[in-house]
């Protein structure tokens, strides 16, 4: 059954946001992310106690391109 909608105003949407107004089959947003991160950086709880004296974290992607999202339908 089709929606009727009056006006709708979208002042902004995020990078893996949507947008839906009406019927709909199949919605699938696509994101990928890379993250790095030194040592006790996802570190949760009361009260930690952390030393990290020495830490790099090492960033260099020798093969350049990852695995995209071009073919996930």
């Amino acid at each position: 059954m089709p929606a009727i909608v009056g006006v709708a105003q979208v002042i902004t949407l995020g990078n893996s946001s949507i947008f839906h107004i009406g019927d709909v089959y199949k919605i699938m947003p696509f994101s990928n992310a890379k993250t790095f991160s030194g040592a006790g950086s996802f570190n949760t709880g009361e009260s930690l106690n952390v030393q990290n004296s020495v830490s790099s974290t090492n960033t260099n992607d020798q093969d350049v391109l990852d695995q995209g999202n071009f073919l996930n339908m």
